[in-house]
C-alpha cells in the first residue's frame, strides 16, 4: 500500500522531536517562518509533549494525566506535524528518513534541522528487569503505575497468605536521583491514603524500598540536604539502601548486591518495581552524520549550532538532553549542561532566536548562558526540599516553592491554568485514590459480552425400561410417579 502522506513543498525547518525543545522551538518559529514562505515540520511518535517533572504527581493522583501533556495540534497550528520517527539524517544532502506510525518510510528534504530527540530511559542487563520493571519517563507509565499500586493494595486486602500479601504491598524504586526520590515519596503518600480507606489493610503492612548504587542521593542538592532527605524518608517508614544495586529481578524476587565489595546484600519479593536510574541520549542520533561525543550526545556549540572539526555546521542545530551544550557557568564535570527541563526550555528559546537570525538576518546570534537557579523537589503533600539561589528550604516552604516553580514552567497558559486549578481544588477535597481497571485490556468486558455463551445442557428424558417378553401392560411399563 503506497504512502499517501501529504507534505509541504515549502523550504523546511525540520524539528526532530516534540518534547521540551521541539515544542518551544516550533512555537517560537512557526508563524514567523510561515510568513516568510517556509514551514516548520515537527516529527514525533507522540502527538503531545510531556512535562516530565509532573510524572510523580500524576502517578500519585495529584495531577490529572492529560493536564501534564501539551497537545501539538492545539499549540502548533502553523506547523506541519508528522506522527512518526526520524530514523536517519543525511545532513550532507539535507535529507531525513521518516517512518510514520503507519505506511512506508518517506524522505524529507529540509533547509535547517533541529535535533531535539531528547533522552530515553537508561537500563542495564539485569535478569528479569525488562519483564518486572516499569519506568517513569512517559505519561502512560505514570498512569499504569498509579493503577498497579492501587490494584495491588486492593488485591492484598483479600489475600490470606502472609507471603503473597507482603509481596503485593512492597513497592520498590531503583534510583536515588530527583525522579526516584519524588516518585517513592509521592506514591508512599498515595498508598497510605488508599490503605486508610480499606479496613482490611494495616498501615504497618505497607513497605517502601529505595535502592541507590551511590553512597548518597540527589547529587543536585548539598550533602547536608541529601542527608536530611534520607532521614525524612526513613521517618516515614521508607527503607533507603545506599551503595546497593539490583542484581536480579526474576519471578518477583529482587536480589541485591553491595557495591562496595560486590557481595550479596539480601533479597526480598516485590510486585511493583519502578526504575528511575537515569537516562541516556536518544540513540537515533547515531544514525546521522553529525559528530557524537563520548556520552552519545551531539556535539553542540554555545550558540546551539552542531559543531564539527571545522566549526559550526551550517543549517544544523541541537539542544536539550540529546546535545552536549557547553555550560558557561560550570555544569557537569565535563563542562556541559545538566540534562534537565530548566536548561532545555531556555536553550530552546535561545536556539529559535539564533536560527531565525542566521536564516533570515533578523536579530543577533548569542551564546547560551544560564546560571542554575537551584533545585526544588516535592515529597508528597506539604513536604519537600529546595535550594534556590543559595537559600535552603525544607518541608512546606520547599513544597510551595516546588509547586510555584513548576506551575510557572509548565508550557502554555492553558495547561498552567488546568494544573494550578487542580491543585487549588485538591486543597478542599481528599486525594483521589480511584483505580481505573482494565487499562491494559480495555476490550475485556465487550469481548465477554459479544462472545456466544454455551447453552446449558438439557436433562435427558428418561425412557421406559425394555419389556422383551411383552408381559406388562402399558400402565405397568410407565415410570412411577
Amino acid at each position: 500500500m503506497p504512502n499517501t502522506l501529504q507534505l509541504s513543498d515549502r523550504p523546511r525547518i525540520l524539528v526532530v522531536g516534540g518534547g521540551y525543545v521541539g515544542l518551544y522551538v516550533a512555537m517560537k518559529l512557526q508563524k514567523k517562518v510561515k510568513d516568510r514562505g517556509g514551514i516548520v515540520t515537527v516529527v514525533d511518535p507522540l502527538p503531545y509533549m510531556t512535562y516530565q517533572p509532573f510524572l510523580p504527581e500524576v502517578a500519585a493522583g495529584q495531577i490529572e494525566a492529560r493536564h501534564a501533556v501539551v497537545s501539538h495540534r492545539m499549540h502548533l497550528k502553523h506547523a506541519e506535524l508528522i506522527t512518526g520517527r526520524v530514523t536517519a539524517i543525511d545532513h550532507a544532502n539535507r535529507k531525513a528518513v521518516v517512518q510514520p506510525t503507519e505506511g512506508d518510510p518517506v524522505e524529507l528534504e529540509y533547509r535547517d534541522v533541529v535535533v531535539a530527540a531528547g533522552a530515553i530511559t537508561r537500563t542495564f542487563p539485569i535478569p528479569g528487569l525488562a519483564e518486572a520493571g516499569i519506568g517513569l519517563k512517559t505519561i502512560e507509565e505514570a498512569v499504569a503505575l498509579r493503577n498497579q499500586i492501587l490494584e495491588r493494595i486492593e488485591t492484598a486486602s483479600m489475600l490470606t497468605d502472609p507471603a503473597l500479601r507482603q509481596r503485593a504491598l512492597t513497592f520498590t524504586v531503583v534510583g536515588g536521583g530527583f525522579a526516584g526520590i519524588e516518585t517513592i515519596t509521592e506514591i508512599e503518600d498515595m498508598a497510605r491514603a488508599a490503605a486508610k480507606k480499606n479496613g482490611r489493610i494495616g498501615a504497618s503492612e505497607l513497605r517502601f524500598v529505595l535502592i541507590e548504587a551511590m553512597g548518597r542521593i540527589m547529587p543536585e542538592v548539598t550533602a547536608e540536604q541529601a542527608e536530611w532527605v534520607v532521614g525524612h524518608m526513613r521517618s516515614r517508614g521508607i527503607e533507603v539502601l545506599l551503595n546497593t544495586s539490583l542484581a536480579k529481578a526474576e519471578g518477583g524476587r529482587l536480589e541485591l548486591i553491595n557495591m562496595a565489595d560486590k557481595s550479596p546484600a539480601g533479597e526480598f519479593e516485590s510486585d511493583v518495581l519502578i526504575w528511575t536510574a537515569g537516562v541516556m541520549a536518544n540513540p537515533m542520533v547515531r544514525s546521522t552524520d553529525f559528530p557524537i561525543e563520548e556520552r552519545g550526545r551531539v556535539r553542540t556549540g554555545t550558540d546551539l549550532r552542531i559543531v564539527g572539526e571545522d566549526g559550526p555546521i551550517e543549517g544544523a542545530w541541537a539542544a536539550g538532553d540529546v546535545s552536549a551544550v557547553p555550560d558557561l557557568t560550570g555544569g557537569l564535570p565535563d563542562g556541559t549542561c545538566v540534562p534537565n527541563a530548566q536548561h532545555a526550555v531556555r536553550q530552546a528559546k535561545r536556539l529559535a532566536k539564533n536560527l531565525y537570525a542566521v536564516r533570515y538576518g533578523v536579530g543577533q546570534v548569542k551564546e547560551y548562558k544560564h546560571k542554575n537557579l537551584g533545585a526544588v523537589a516535592g515529597f508528597g503533600a506539604w513536604k519537600g526540599v529546595a535550594k534556590i539561589m543559595g537559600i535552603k528550604l525544607k518541608g512546606a516552604p520547599a513544597w510551595l516553592a516546588h509547586r510555584g516553580y513548576h506551575g510557572m514552567a509548565m508550557p502554555t497558559f492553558e495547561r498552567k491554568f488546568r494544573v494550578v486549578s487542580g491543585w487549588f481544588w485538591s486543597l478542599f477535597f481528599n486525594r483521589d485514590t480511584t483505580q481505573i481497571s482494565d487499562l491494559q485490556n480495555p476490550r475485556r468486558q465487550f469481548v465477554e459480552a459479544a462472545t456466544p455463551k454455551p447453552k446449558p445442557a438439557q436433562k435427558p428424558v428418561e425412557q421406559p425400561a425394555a419389556d422383551p417378553a411383552g408381559t406388562r401392560t402399558p400402565e405397568e411399563a410407565a415410570p412411577s410417579k
